[in-house]
């Protein structure tokens, strides 16, 4: 059975190798990598999974210009579903809800490898995954503003404080009296 790119259906898919050895099949034209479900099922077996969010999601990427082209799975032609990975510049992981098969877009899988995400990539297709990636979103941006707002130096002591107040056990009266100061 040939195998074609999911993003242009045109291009033949090549036999290749991920992390020294997951049996994978590349395009030799935009460069993305196709992986089996049943090789990636037998090379996680092989290796410890995470289940946590990186601590960082800070990592240079230069977003695939396929990344947001919709795709079929090169096996069984159904649409593949998508998995935001938010980073600075978030991509998408792409699987098919049929076969299991994975699409990374070129750079993709490097970039999970570096977070370490790449042995659980079906976890990035869970509720509970994307509502951890939008939580921390919002705190960065929050953290963002609050930066913009009151400048470097005071933003630092503020989240200096505020996790100060977090970690001590009687935070919360901290936080109160701040409150009332400026609830006037």
């Amino acid at each position: 059975m040939t195998v074609r790119c999911p993003k242009d259906r045109k291009t033949e898919l090549e036999c290749s190798t991920l992390s020294g050895n997951l049996a994978v099949q590349c395009c030799s034209d935009c460069k993305g990598t196709w992986i089996p479900a049943a090789e990636y099922e037998v090379w996680q077996s092989q290796h410890d999974r995470t289940h946590d969010l990186p601590a960082t999601l800070d990592v240079d990427y230069v977003q695939s210009p396929f990344d947001m082209k919709a795709a079929l799975c090169p096996e069984c032609n159904h649409y593949l579903s998508r998995a935001k990975v938010g980073l600075k510049t978030p991509f998408y992981v792409e699987r098919c809800p049929n076969c299991n098969g994975i699409w990374c877009d070129h750079g993709e899988w490097e970039v999970l490898e570096t977070l370490g995400l790449h042995t659980a990539i079906e976890h990035l297709f869970t509720s509970e995954w994307q509502i951890r990636i939008k939580a921390r979103e919002t705190a960065e941006r929050e953290r963002e503003a609050t930066i913009e707002k009151l400048g470097k130096d005071l933003a630092a002591r503020v989240f200096d404080l505020a996790e100060r107040l977090e970690n001590h056990p009687n935070g919360d009266f901290g936080v109160a009296y701040l409150m009332r100061r400026f609830d006037r």
